[in-house]
């Protein structure tokens, strides 16, 4: 398979993971918090397909994300353009990275809808997990025909 077809396949998994039901039984809270945090680490292998396919031209041993989208990290086009968007709050990128060291972390990323402490208010919904990642797939497709087309004039 080639890292282009690797990435979309990524992708496409990621996309078709939370659309999966979660039923209505005890379990169903634990499936959805499941299949969003299972689309967010397809995502973050595909953003490491990504970075192999966008840089196959510079021959690189090591497509790890953190050393490849680090500040230092070498000076490539796509990289740029990539460094850019992650150093930007805002972006889909800056999103997604935040939501895989979450991921990474002891407490994770997917969160409960319901139960909160007696006494707190809840802000915000963990449904929006899922929908914050549909929303990072759209902007991370557009962007990636892009670096894809800059990646070929190479």
């Amino acid at each position: 398979m080639t890292p282009r077809a690797r990435t979309n396949q990524l992708l496409y998994q990621a996309e078709l993971l939370p659309a999966v039901p979660a039923g209505d039984d005890e379990h169903a809270e634990a499936r959805r918090m499941a299949g969003e945090e299972g689309a967010l680490a397809l995502l973050e292998l595909a953003l490491e397909s990504l970075l192999r396919e966008v840089t196959e031209h510079a021959g690189l041993e090591r497509h790890d994300w953190h050393e490849l989208l680090a500040p230092e990290g070498m000076a490539l086009a796509e990289l740029e353009r990539l460094r850019g968007l992650a150093a930007r709050p805002d972006s889909w990128l800056a999103r997604l990275l935040g939501r895989i060291e979450a991921l990474h972390s002891s407490e994770g990323v997917a969160r409960r809808t319901g139960g909160a402490a007696q006494g707190l208010i809840a802000v915000g919904s963990a449904a929006a997990l899922g929908e914050e990642l549909q929303d990072c797939l759209r902007a991370a497709k557009r962007e990636i025909a892009e670096l894809r087309q800059t990646s070929e004039e190479w």
